[in-house]
């Protein structure tokens, strides 16, 4: 297969899906010592049991499922090593979490570009995906770009403490409503290194929209922009103060554009976007109470217990109610909707859209959507 994506809309022909094959939760220590990983794990572990894993992987193979019938090939990555430890002179990580594969990967044309992880557990994570690129894209020839690996040495986020805009007030309101009173703290990260992911990208082929956020830093924007040269335009937004772009601003096909009408308005929806269509939404489905009641009575305390042992992790956060606006477009007609969006699908329907509602139990507790569990390597005609 020749590797080839441009946008977010065209005809998807082939697709890497995310999995919980091997999933071990990501855990760090940042002064470097490892001792206590094998204890920690043990107790991550309790945050990730059997039933819910099980769950998990058969909504992501109900959406292979749902993927190969509308004629994409789909490759799944998986993480080949009996070990997911390693180590920095600055700091210890482990952790096997490749169900997000948008995250850390992103195709231009012909380039395959691996970012700068802004999370330390995450800096391997693109060896999951070797076997794929070399099996089915590297005898074909495409360039394989990857950011420099940063530090991350000591404290590089920092809680942001600016005055908030009326918009990200009545945000937080919503927020609030929606996900049974759970809040989102919300972080600033230094500028020191390129640190980014990829999904703070979004394409419009030539055209690119970096969202600088907590996972993003304007050295990254430099970065790209140098990278792919001067055939690209990389454009800024500061639309969402929190992590990645895909629940925020998604272009559906060429000229229309789905926005969280709770984070953007017309003030602050980027210039790339006019003359689109602008589809601003806020009638998402709220967190699963099940989701929201999971996260307080297990994931939370076994965050509590990870801290106690010196570990970090990502276990005090849980995606907010707009993951039900990360939807992905298997064509310029036809999207794929998580199945309890039942406003957003007939809203988009009744823009003419084919809807296909997918099964994503808990994308809330996972982090991710059907955009982030999915990276499109080949879209065309």
């Amino acid at each position: 297969m020749k590797l080839h994506s441009h946008n977010e809309w065209d005809p998807l022909k082939a697709v890497i899906v995310g999995t919980v094959e091997g999933f071990r939760p990501g855990l760090e220590v940042q002064d470097g010592r490892t001792e206590n990983f094998e204890q920690a794990y043990a107790v991550a572990r309790e945050a990730f049991p059997d039933w819910y894993l099980e769950e998990v992987a058969e909504d992501l193979d109900g959406l292979c499922a749902v993927l190969s019938g509308a004629g994409a090939t789909v490759l799944r990555p998986r993480w080949e090593d009996a070990s997911a430890e390693f180590s920095t002179p600055n700091w210890s990580a482990a952790g096997c979490d490749i169900y997000n594969v948008r995250d850390l990967h992103i195709v231009f044309g012909n380039t395959l570009v691996v970012s700068a992880p802004s999370s330390r557990f995450r800096q391997h994570e693109s060896a999951a995906f070797h076997r794929v690129l070399y099996s089915h894209f590297f005898q074909e020839g495409f360039r394989w770009v990857c950011a420099p690996m940063p530090r991350l040495k000591g404290k590089y986020l920092h809680e942001m403490t600016r005055t908030k805009t009326g918009l990200e007030n009545t945000e937080e309101l919503l927020h609030s409503r929606l996900s049974g009173g759970l809040k989102e703290v919300f972080h600033c990260l230094d500028d020191h290194e390129v640190i980014f992911d990829a999904a703070n990208i979004i394409r419009l082929n030539r055209d690119i929209l970096f969202l600088v956020s907590c996972t993003g830093n304007q050295k990254a924007v430099r970065w790209l922009q140098e990278t792919l040269g001067p055939e690209y335009r990389v454009h800024v937004t500061h639309a969402y103060r929190s992590s990645h772009l895909d629940s925020t601003i998604l272009p559906l096909r060429d000229g229309v554009v789905l926005l969280n009408g709770a984070r953007v308005n017309d003030g602050t929806c980027p210039d790339l976007f006019r003359g689109w269509q602008k589809i601003y939404f806020t009638d998402v489905a709220s967190v699963p109470d099940a989701e929201v009641e999971f996260h307080r009575s297990t994931r939370l305390p076994v965050y509590h217990r990870l801290s106690q042992l010196g570990v970090d992790s990502t276990l005090n956060h849980v995606s907010s109610p707009w993951a039900g606006l990360n939807v992905l477009s298997v064509s310029p007609d036809t999207v794929l909707v998580h199945d309890r969006q039942v406003a957003l699908i007939k809203e988009l329907e009744r823009r003419r859209f084919t809807v296909i509602p997918v099964q994503m139990r808990h994308c809330y507790t996972m982090l991710g959507g059907l955009h982030c569990t999915t990276l499109d390597v080949v879209r065309g005609a």
